[in-house]
């Protein structure tokens, strides 16, 4: 009898506890997280296992497997095919019992890409990637600044509140500079990385993509793409990917659908992760985060911004026109320019009277003047739009 009394009175405390924390606020019920397990490089019971592991691991989300019939205590929607999986995954996802979903090879809009999760290998640092597949933009400048605002969406949704974000230093990461940095003093709250190298600035090399300097690295997808399978599987062979959280969510200004992307290759042990990734961005909304974020960039100006540093300048009516200056020594260097805009940022300053020659430096392209220019010609290109 005393027995049933202490038992009672555990069952009662734990409805008390969950009603309080109904009532409070505290108190959440797991998110439900799908994984279509056919399609995989490494078969079926290697994607069971990864949600296996997942359970164990964490324990604080459900998994729902959704595929072919397997003998696990995981929920289990069977399917016949991959097809038949990923339209079950939206079916699901779309009515609601499912908060998110990871699977391989899903089909995104224009203007949705994913932002991948990878564990740098010089710190052992968590790095978001934006972005990793899919297109946000077919005008590369364009796609790399809405990739800036998935990755802080993203960033956010595991508990970063104020990420950093550097810019790779590949074709286009100037321009994107300037835009963000427009956006910026439109008002638009945004924090800059420092490179770790000696000379700094937003624009990343390759050793801060080791070191994870930023927390978040902003490329095109299809640089990230490469760069997270190198991540993954750099010390398998490139076979087996086993670090890092996969490709990530998709993200777009109004996309509504969690689905997390992971590759064919990719092992349990990465699975796993993703799994994890979706559920925090899951439990933090961060389809809601997305939209709220581009709401207030475009309030700063965004779409305005782009589109004035994205347009074409008009080509001068014949070269015949602009005569290039008497050659000088040209030793003061003006970084910041991007490499698709060099030779007519020369020309902007033979127009003006200016010598000048491009060039490429350790950081990137470098247009070259006369030392005692420097200072004019940093203004006629900042006038040109250039800088």
């Amino acid at each position: 009898m005393e027995q049933n009394n202490k038992v009672k009175e555990m069952i009662s405390e734990v409805f008390n506890e969950i009603s309080d924390g109904i009532k409070s606020g505290s108190f959440k019920s797991k998110v439900k997280i799908g994984l279509t397990t056919l399609g995989s490089e490494h078969g079926v019971c290697e994607m069971v296992h990864a949600a296996e592991m997942a359970k164990e691991k964490y324990g604080d989300f459900d998994i729902v497997l959704i595929g072919s019939k397997v003998e696990s205590e995981l929920e289990q929607v069977i399917v016949e095919t991959p097809e038949d999986g990923h339209k079950k995954m939206v079916e699901l996802l779309e009515s609601g019992y499912l908060n998110g979903c990871v699977t391989q090879h899903f089909d995104f809009p224009i203007g949705v890409s994913t932002v991948g999760k990878v564990v740098t290998p010089g710190k052992g640092k968590d790095m978001i990637l934006a972005t990793t597949t899919g297109t946000t933009s077919t005008n590369r400048v364009e796609g790399m600044t809405i990739n800036a605002i998935s990755g802080i969406a993203a960033a956010k949704a595991i508990g970063i509140k104020k990420p950093k974000i550097g810019i790779l230093n590949i074709e286009g990461a100037r321009k994107v500079e300037k835009i963000l940095t427009e956006l910026k003093e439109g008002g638009y709250e945004i924090e800059f990385s420092d490179s770790l190298r000696a000379d700094g600035g937003v624009v990343m090399r390759g050793n801060d993509l080791l070191a994870g300097t930023p927390d978040v690295m902003i490329c095109d997808s299809l640089t990230g793409n490469l760069l997270i399978k190198v991540f993954a599987s750099f010390t398998t062979g490139g076979n087996y990917e086993t670090i890092g959280a996969g490709y990530g969510p998709g993200i777009g200004e109004n996309y509504d659908k969690l689905v997390n992307i992971v590759s064919r290759a990719s092992g349990a042990p990465l699975i796993c992760e993703a799994l994890r990734y979706c559920a925090k961005c899951a439990e933090n909304n961060v389809l809601t985060i997305a939209k709220n974020e581009f709401e207030k960039a475009n309030k700063a100006g965004l779409k305005e911004i782009i589109a004035k540093n994205t347009k074409e300048k008009k080509k001068e009516e014949s070269d015949e026109e602009i005569k290039m200056p008497p050659k000088k020594v040209v030793t003061y260097a003006i970084a910041g320019i991007d490499i698709l805009e060099l030779d007519d940022a020369c020309r902007a300053l033979w127009k003006a009277g200016i010598y000048s020659e491009s060039g490429m430096g350790c950081t990137g392209p470098i247009v070259l003047v006369g030392e005692d220019e420097s200072d004019a010609a940093v203004e006629v290109l900042k006038k040109a739009g250039y800088k």
